[in-house]
């Protein structure tokens, strides 16, 4: 297979990036730049974010990032082999000026588009920082999603397990929120629950741990974490570890079940691999518990650094690449998606 320079481009929440990236087979990949705007500023003071800003956010700085992209790289629109952008899911207001960027570049440039799914993209991550052969077992879990699934290749994924209503790292948010935590809540509640937490102050529930199947459910442990914060003498820093420690058990409970279902579907792989992808795998403590975890199972996990565990243009780029060596390019009217699921990437 021969290498692919591709231009990637991301706006499906609140960070504005784009980035090339270089690269063939199952990887690792050559970043070339990596570009990303984040647009936290403007959206602390809501405590989230707030889609109408975000997408005038992306208007405004999209072709900026793009040039400083390519200027990093020292790379040339005319020289790219392809344009890559998030396509979905998100929303639909950010994904839109992303996409549509992308497919006024690749057809100023005579390139091929790739509309890639923002879900595939952090899936595929871990091939980008190391390389990996499929298949393997991926834990995607973020501020929207909470997944476990088989990834056979590209646009070919076997379910799991899904949340059946809050995902990780929204319940991290909201947990952060009932603390009269800064937005974004994940990375404050990780720090107060590590410099000075007891994780056993608060017996909080674990949803769905010992049930059968894989799904999740954070809704409860939100509720049990809000019926604490009504005492006037809550203890912020032991809330945050103890609910830190609730939300490793129940992705050690959940992914242990996964991990029969993989075993099951691909018997041939005799040294499986655990991936784990989404803003929520930035978090140390979920990273360091669930690594010596999947060790103890078998699994030799993989999870890409911090920096692209959170939303960038790089793993678009990469993405790209993965289906460009397959030839699933697009025609200039995709259509972006609010919703697109994995099993149909």
């Amino acid at each position: 297979m021969r290498a692919w320079t591709v231009l990637g481009i991301e706006t499906s929440c609140d960070e504005t990036a784009a980035a090339l990236v270089r690269g063939g087979g199952s990887g690792p990949g050559e970043i070339l730049s990596n570009v990303i705007f984040s647009q936290l500023d403007e959206h602390r003071p809501y405590g989230g974010v707030v889609p109408e800003i975000a997408a005038r956010a992306h208007v405004e700085m999209l072709d900026g990032i793009v040039e400083q992209a390519l200027a990093r790289a020292r790379v040339k629109l005319g020289e790219v082999d392809a344009v890559a952008a998030t396509a979905g899911p998100g929303l639909i207001g950010g994904v839109m000026v992303g996409l549509v960027t992308a497919k006024a570049l690749a057809l100023a440039a005579g390139k091929p588009l790739i509309a890639v799914n923002h879900l595939e993209a952090h899936g595929l991550s871990a091939r980008l920082c190391e390389g990996l052969e499929f298949p393997f077992l991926l834990l995607l879990v973020s501020g929207g999603h909470c997944q476990l699934l088989g990834v056979e290749g590209v646009g070919r994924f076997r379910l799991y397990g899904t949340t059946i209503d809050d995902a990780a790292g929204e319940a991290f948010d909201k947990t952060a929120k009932l603390l009269g935590l800064a937005y974004p809540g994940g990375p404050r509640i990780e720090a107060l629950a590590r410099e000075e937490g007891n994780p056993k102050r608060y017996a909080l529930p674990r949803p769905l741990r010992g049930r059968e199947g894989a799904d999740f459910s954070f809704s409860g442990l939100k509720t049990a974490v809000r019926q604490v914060t009504l005492d006037a003498d809550v203890q912020a820093a032991d809330l945050a570890a103890s609910f830190q420690a609730a939300v490793i058990d129940i992705l050690r409970d959940r992914t242990f079940a996964a991990m029969a279902m993989f075993a099951r579907d691909f018997p041939q792989t005799l040294s499986p691999a655990f991936v784990m992808a989404g803003g929520v795998a930035a978090n140390g403590a979920i990273r360091s518990a669930l690594g010596a975890f999947a060790t103890a199972q078998g699994f030799d996990m993989k999870v890409p650094p911090p920096g692209l565990c959170t939303d960038n243009a790089a793993m678009v780029a990469w993405a790209g690449i993965e289906r460009a060596q397959l030839g699933l390019f697009d025609p200039l009217n995709v259509a972006a998606r609010a919703r697109w699921p994995l099993e149909t990437a």
